[in-house]
């Protein structure tokens, strides 16, 4: 096994592409489709992005308490059943309800899982969400893309897989194969009490699982697509603490203030590589640092300069392969280098408390499922195969593909995260719901009729 250290630059890769499979819609499958319509993307997506907020908002900081998932939880169960899922709902923590629908096939057919998240990331700069009138939970369109806090991750996902369930039923389409749709709770702390306490404390497994969560690109540009994530990069929060010596501000030549010392780690961590095996699918991030918080100082001693300072880097990228143990290794390596020969400093490298290290997950082969089906009706819609990557991000793919799933991602949100005026293409997600119902015919297969 090759351990290599590089350093990449934050250029996009060139795309894989399935190959070109034809591939032409039914006279059922367009039947299902005509159903799936604007009109109800955009109600539900508008009526999902408000219930239950800001409660479902959940901070990725370990330090910073986890929202509440009920309302939009007790909202989704409710489309599930109406729609003739056997629903459960399981809590690792109060308030917070795992949704877990399931419509029974009639045999035959292997069991596909739909999944999404019901958490969304803070908005806490609500006067700077000019596109929602100062109001991050008020969906509102402009032009072809809807704007508000979960549009793209991931309440305007979530719509789309209910409106291609909804199509198939209402068309009265019966199934051979089990449909789940597992609807979680804390992906955006990394599923601890959401995917995590799914698949190892409740057992939740499925032959093939697709995660709604955003794989697309092209943002506003006529050209546009999405992805098919058939493999995630990991990442980790580190705490680097440098210690230096206080002294009076008037004679700083007297001590070693540990703020000055820390941002000067900055650039070197920035620029460091990180062990790592090479991968075909390497990620649009590199193996890279980025500093997310830096406190130094105490209240009351402004007379003194600092003799601590404690750096936050989320490490992101992360490829298999990598181990917190390496992570760590390769951070106190710069640090240490950066620091040798200064008197009075010390310093510490370590995982924050109460965070996890998240793994790179190996790719679902892209001849296996669900890729051939998702790949088969993006090509029936689009004209055209999809873009094949590894996620950036987590999503509870991670987990289902650590539980023994044949786990990918892929839906209409863009993957990028926006901190402010998140938004989504209204035309994508219509094309990614009907995507969504063509795929869950071809996995599960449809039963005859006639």
């Amino acid at each position: 096994m090759t351990i290599e250290k590089s350093i990449y630059t934050y250029q996009l890769p060139d795309p894989i592409s399935m190959p070109e499979l034809k591939s032409e819609t039914s006279p059922l499958q367009q039947k299902v489709l005509d159903r799936i319509i604007e009109k109800d993307w955009l109600d539900l997506t508008t009526e999902m992005v408000r219930t239950g907020q800001p409660h479902s908002v959940n901070p990725l900081d370990p330090d910073i308490p986890a929202g509440e998932e009920e309302s939009i939880a007790i909202f989704v169960a409710g489309k599930l059943e109406a729609m003739g899922f056997e629903v459960e709902k399981h809590c690792s923590q109060p308030h917070r309800p795992n949704v877990v629908g399931t419509l029974k096939g009639s045999g035959g057919g292997p069991s596909l899982m739909i999944n999404d998240h019901l958490d969304t990331y803070p908005a806490v700069e609500p006067d700077r969400w000019d596109k929602c009138d100062g109001n991050p939970f008020k969906a509102t369109r402009h032009d072809d893309w809807l704007y508000g806090r979960g549009t793209s991750d991931t309440r305007g996902n979530l719509a789309a897989s209910l409106l291609a369930v909804k199509a198939l039923i209402d068309e009265g389409i019966k199934l051979k194969g089990d449909l789940v749709c597992c609807f979680t709770v804390d992906e955006e702390k990394d599923g601890l009490h959401g995917s995590i306490f799914m698949t190892q404390t409740m057992g939740l497994k499925t032959d093939y699982s697709i995660t709604a969560e955003p794989t697309a690109w092209g943002g506003e540009t006529d050209r546009w697509g999405m992805n098919i994530s058939v493999a995630n990069s990991g990442h980790c929060l580190i705490d680097v603490t440098v210690k230096g010596l206080k002294s009076h501000i008037w004679r700083p030549d007297t001590g070693v203030n540990a703020i000055t010392l820390a941002s000067q780690l900055v650039a070197p961590l920035n620029a460091m590589p990180f062990a790592h095996e090479e991968n075909d699918l390497m990620g649009h991030t590199p193996p890279c640092v980025c500093v997310v918080r830096m406190n130094g100082g105490l209240p009351g001693e402004m007379q003194f300069s600092p003799d601590s300072c404690t750096m936050t880097l989320a490490v992101v990228g992360i490829l298999p392969g990598m181990t917190i143990d390496s992570v760590i290794s390769d951070i106190s390596e710069v640090v240490s280098a950066e620091l040798a020969g200064l008197e009075n400093v010390e310093f510490g490298v370590s995982q924050v408390p109460g965070s996890l290290f998240v793994n790179g997950t190996e790719a679902v082969p892209l001849d296996e499922e669900p890729n051939l089906s998702i790949s088969k009706a993006y090509q029936a819609l689009l004209g055209e195969p999809p873009l094949i990557n590894r996620k950036n991000a987590f999503n509870d793919t991670i987990r289902f593909r650590e539980a023994g799933m044949n786990a990918v991602t892929f839906g209409p949100g863009e993957d990028g995260w926006s901190p402010i005026n998140e938004g989504i293409s209204i035309p994508k997600s219509v094309a990614a719901a009907k995507i969504f119902a063509l795929t869950i015919m071809g996995i599960l297969g449809v039963v005859d009729t006639k």
